[in-house]
């Protein structure tokens, strides 16, 4: 099933696939790698993908909840007409999380808030806000998932890329 799935991901179509399809899968999800396989290669691309990850976040099932913390990174790298008022919209969602530490349910957060955070200038900043917040939190998973995102996302490696996409659309 494992192998079956992570292959239809990659040649599947994804207006083919059905808001039913991507919930039953989701509810199948065994670990991280098909997770985030399928929310990177077949999701992401579906008509439903925003709808997901709002109806996903809720979820208390670990996997389904990595689900919408992965398409959340998908989108945020590869829906490039989305204004960046869809992803500000999806930073509470990050910044809520779940209130028990689940690894790989945290390692989704802080994918999602680095794929995020390094989309624009101004998307950056509303993240690291949201990263210096889960970095001040009295619980060990949020500063976990804020510090690892704040060293990333204040790198210089990250500034520099920023700047310049900034200079070049100036121009």
């Amino acid at each position: 099933m494992y192998e079956a799935r992570l292959l239809a991901a990659l040649v599947g179509d994804p207006q083919r696939v059905t808001r039913r399809q991507m919930n039953a899968w989701a509810a199948s999800f065994e670990n991280w790698g098909d997770c985030d396989t399928v929310c990177f290669h077949l999701f992401d691309r579906t008509p439903f993908a925003w709808e997901k990850v709002r109806q996903w976040s809720a979820s208390p099932r670990l996997f389904v909840k990595r689900g919408a913390f992965a398409l959340m990174a998908c989108l945020a790298l590869h829906d490039k007409a989305a204004p960046d008022k869809s992803f500000l919209a999806l930073l509470p969602l990050i910044e809520k999380g779940a209130p028990r530490r689940a690894q790989f349910r945290e390692e989704g957060r802080e994918l999602a808030l680095r794929a995020i955070g390094r989309r624009n200038a101004a998307l950056n900043a509303a993240a690291v806000k949201v990263a210096r917040r889960l970095a001040d939190s009295p619980q060990a998973a949020e500063r976990w998932v804020g510090k690892d995102a704040l060293r990333e996302l204040t790198s210089p490696a990250v500034t520099r890329r920023l700047d310049a996409k900034r200079s070049k659309e100036k121009s």
